[in-house]
């Protein structure tokens, strides 16, 4: 019997599970959490890729499915997202998915040419990737590899053109040729397809690298400032809410509510005077920075207004309105104010969090208005997480937010592609988190961490102009071509079509 490149000779048992472990260890490790590891991302799938092609195809694809699965209750633990029965569902019908690619390569593996074998697992990486994002409730919260490579701007870069699908497309195209490269006798058999690999990978730095050196903002700046309220009123209005009987569905008619919740309100009041003061021209609140039931949302609202005017700016306020008939009528919204005090948009989240945001979400338009300072567009924490709702025409993204300590950092991390893809700047500013103000190329101009500040604030200077990029004009064009290369790569495997001769 002969051995070709495409059919290696089964490893021995205890180095195929060595792999194995070292790969899922690798992947805990490259999850989109607090410990991430960049170079984690680029060496779990080389490893379980070997995995998989070296042991039978189905206990492979369950083994693999299992190491997905500990990744993503290790992500679970890792944010503290919580082990309820809709993040635990959902952690292993994501593993399921992250799956498909490993078991897709496994079933074509023989079957196709050389180079088509190679680009399966790529292909399906990325489009796996999109579907997530398309068809879960759960976008890029988990599953996307390019949350992994933060700060690696020049690599980022690529993400202007084809999403953050194209990074994860790379680090498994790298995986592919690795192990081709592996199971190949001779270096001259392998030569073509890692220069080409190497080429291609080298070609995306320094063309990134090549875009933030010659290519930067040049537009005027603005002053811009995101404001918490003070701790000391916030944890007295969460010790207010826990003493309430009834849990949530008594506080839209809990009068003794009243005085906590107006601190609170007075707090970012006087917040957004000082930063009005200090030059802001643009003040930004976090997601439910107020918390108010339906009966004083006016007065609050008014409250907002009459700053606005006062101070002469653009103010976007989160509110958080408790509706009397319990948490599924609560409203989730944001409000643009300008300098006249006249309401510009009243925005509803569109994604609330699965299993733990009950009230309804909004339609889903990204409300955008022309400014002195750039089209400013808004959006509310996890709605960020989904590529295509964040694809506007505008030259700053507004996202407040509301995270907590474990989950905050990686969370507004994960903004910054947003601000890359789609060329405007972006800022988050987070209730209980990290913020931070990202340019169109994913420059950090400020962040404040609100575990680690007395004064939760976060100013920038913000350029008024956007750029225009090739994913906000093509869309997800390079993910449908993954896909539709999956399913051409399936069928010509499948049919035996594949067009690889046999070797005597």
């Amino acid at each position: 019997m002969h051995t070709t490149v495409n059919d290696p000779l089964p490893a021995p048992t205890w180095r195929r599970y060595a792999l194995l472990v070292l790969g899922a260890a690798a992947q805990l490790l490259a999850v989109g959490g607090r410990w991430d590891v960049a170079a984690a991302a680029w060496i779990f799938p080389v490893l379980l890729l070997r995995f998989t092609r070296t042991t039978r195809t189905w206990p492979g694809a369950l083994w693999v499915w299992a190491a997905n699965i500990a990744a993503a209750v290790f992500w679970l633990f890792s944010t503290r997202m919580g082990f309820g029965p809709v993040p635990l569902a959902g952690a292993v019908a994501l593993a399921a998915l992250l799956t498909l690619p490993f078991l897709l390569d496994r079933l074509l593996l023989g079957r196709l040419r050389p180079w088509m074998t190679v680009a399966v697992f790529p292909a399906a990486v990325a489009a796996t990737e999109f579907l997530i994002t398309v068809l879960s409730p759960f976008g890029t919260a988990y599953g996307n590899l390019a949350v992994t490579q933060y700060g690696d701007l020049p690599l980022l870069q690529v993400v202007s053109v084809t999403g953050s699908y194209g990074i994860g497309f790379l680090i498994a195209w790298c995986a592919s040729v690795a192990n081709r490269a592996w199971e190949t006798a001779s270096w001259r058999a392998a030569r073509r397809t890692v220069v080409t690999c190497a080429a291609v990978l080298l070609a995306v730095v320094l063309g990134g690298g090549t875009r933030l050196a010659f290519f930067p903002s040049e537009a005027p700046t603005v002053r811009i400032a995101g404001v918490t309220a003070d701790a000391a009123a916030l944890r007295a209005q969460k010790a207010a809410v826990a003493r309430i009987p009834g849990g949530r569905r008594e506080i839209a008619t809990a009068t003794t509510l009243r005085p906590a919740m107006t601190a609170v309100l007075h707090s970012l009041l006087a917040a957004t005077r000082r930063e009005a003061d200090a030059g802001a021209k643009l003040v930004v609140w976090p997601e439910e920075a107020v918390r108010t039931p339906a009966a004083g949302e006016r007065t609050t609202l008014a409250a907002a207004r009459a700053e606005a005017r006062r101070s002469r700016i653009h103010l976007e306020i989160g509110i958080k309105v408790y509706g009397t008939a319990g948490p599924e009528q609560d409203r989730n919204e944001t409000v643009l104010i300008d300098p006249h005090g006249k309401v510009l948009w009243t925005y509803r989240k569109a994604h609330p969090i699965p299993g733990s945001e009950p009230y309804p979400p909004g339609d889903g338009r990204v409300p955008v208005v022309a400014t002195p300072y750039g089209r400013i567009a808004g959006v509310i924490c996890y709605d960020a997480d989904f590529p295509a709702m964040m694809r506007v025409d505008a030259d700053l993204m507004l996202v407040p937010s509301h995270d907590w300590w474990e989950y905050g950092r990686a969370h507004t991390q994960k903004a910054a592609l947003r601000a890359i893809e789609n060329g405007y700047a972006l800022l988050r500013q987070d209730a209980e988190g990290v913020s931070a103000a990202f340019d169109n190329q994913g420059h950090v101009l400020a962040t404040t961490d609100y575990f680690t500040t007395a004064q939760q604030t976060t100013v920038a200077y913000v350029p008024t102009r956007g750029t225009t990029t090739l994913y906000a004009r093509i869309g997800d064009a390079f993910a449908w071509l993954c896909l539709a290369a999956v399913a051409v790569f399936g069928a010509l495997g499948m049919a035996g079509t594949g067009g690889r001769r046999p070797r005597r």
